[in-house]
């Protein structure tokens, strides 16, 4: 079978992979659909982030969805013929942090499409791919395999929103309003947010946030300053959910939070210098939010039941013999949101 494979940044190659025969507990997959996310950006255009970068061909992708083609003797959960969303987390399950609870954390995570570990960990871009039963999560048959490839970017709104706490009634600010910002505020809006602000610099994801369920948007690429209300009295926001990585997002959000708020970092911005004196004044409650775990399956359930409608973040997909322009269309923040790739049908 083939896979979309980077060599070094940009240079993309349609290369013939071999499929692994399927263990007792292994599924076969036949891929439907898969999304570009920022990582796959990021080994595109630079070779990889911060200290990780690529040093042997990788096949890239991690949200993915398809049809189950074969099963091994042990598999319970999953039948041939099944449309299962794959979970790109592998974790190891012995380690400290997995016997705690806290999977996410794994220290000896495989994660699919990463260059983090050598031999890297190699993604699922692929027309067809043989993962453990545990990976394989069922989605209902009518779920469009688009919307089932969208499990794992939603499980990582999933377990950003759930750090936030109760957001029932509250006032709620997204920054930054890309594929996760705009994920995060349907999140949020799943959670009962009341009021959910969403800012950016870019008209054309505002545009999408206000479909996913945002009530305010706000074009802050002149600055800050229709905020100006949700300032007063130390602060008005009750939750802020900072997704940009951006050093001036995050200060406006510790100046909008009231005091004992919560504001829940998402997007990786690198090192950011921090208002201490605010922090402390405000008591202000700052958390990381990383991956998640247990939200897949969530994920893939909220989306089986239609409880959320996810399709406003689809910009299009591509044929995996036009993985060239699949990228450049999904480097254009004025034109794409999630740009996909479509895998041969099953036979």
């Amino acid at each position: 079978m083939r896979a979309i494979v980077i060599h070094a940044p940009h240079d993309l190659r349609l290369e013939a992979m071999p499929a692994a025969a399927p263990g007792p507990h292994d599924v076969v997959v036949h891929m439907g659909a898969g999304g570009i996310c920022g990582s796959d950006l990021h080994y595109f255009h630079e070779g990889g982030f911060g200290v990780v970068r690529i040093r042997e061909p990788m096949a890239l992708g991690h949200e993915v969805a398809g049809t189950v083609k074969a099963v091994g003797a042990g598999v319970t959960t999953v039948r041939v013929g099944d449309k299962v969303a794959v979970n790109p987390s592998g974790p190891c399950g012995q380690c400290e942090y997995c016997r705690r609870g806290l999977r996410n954390q794994c220290l000896d995570m495989r994660f699919y499409g990463s260059a983090m570990r050598f031999p890297h960990v190699q993604g699922a871009f692929r027309e067809e791919m043989t993962v453990p039963e545990a990976q394989a999560v069922k989605v209902a048959d009518d779920v469009d395999l688009s919307l089932a490839a969208l499990c794992e970017p939603f499980a990582v709104a999933l377990h950003a929103v759930a750090q936030a706490g109760d957001l029932t009634g509250k006032t709620v600010l997204v920054s930054g309003c890309g594929p996760i910002g705009c994920l995060v505020i349907a999140a949020a809006k799943l959670a009962g947010a009341g009021t959910i602000v969403a800012t950016d610099i870019a008209p054309e994801a505002l545009a999408v946030a206000a479909r996913l369920g945002a009530t305010r948007c706000v074009d802050v690429s002149g600055g800050t300053g229709e905020l100006a209300d949700l300032a007063q009295d130390k602060g008005r926001v009750d939750a802020a959910l900072e997704c940009s990585g951006n050093g001036r997002a995050l200060t406006a959000a510790i100046e909008l939070t009231r005091p004992r708020g919560t504001i829940v970092l998402i997007g990786l911005g690198g090192e950011q210098p921090l208002p201490m004196n605010a922090i402390v004044a405000k008591e202000l409650n700052i958390l990381g939010s990383f991956r998640f775990d247990a939200e897949f399956a969530r994920a893939a359930a909220l989306i089986s039941a239609g409880q959320v409608d996810l399709r406003p973040l689809l910009t299009g997909s591509f044929p995996i013999e036009e993985a060239e322009a699949a990228f450049a269309l999904a480097s254009d923040r004025k034109r794409a949101m999630k740009v996909q790739f479509r895998f041969n049908e099953m036979a």
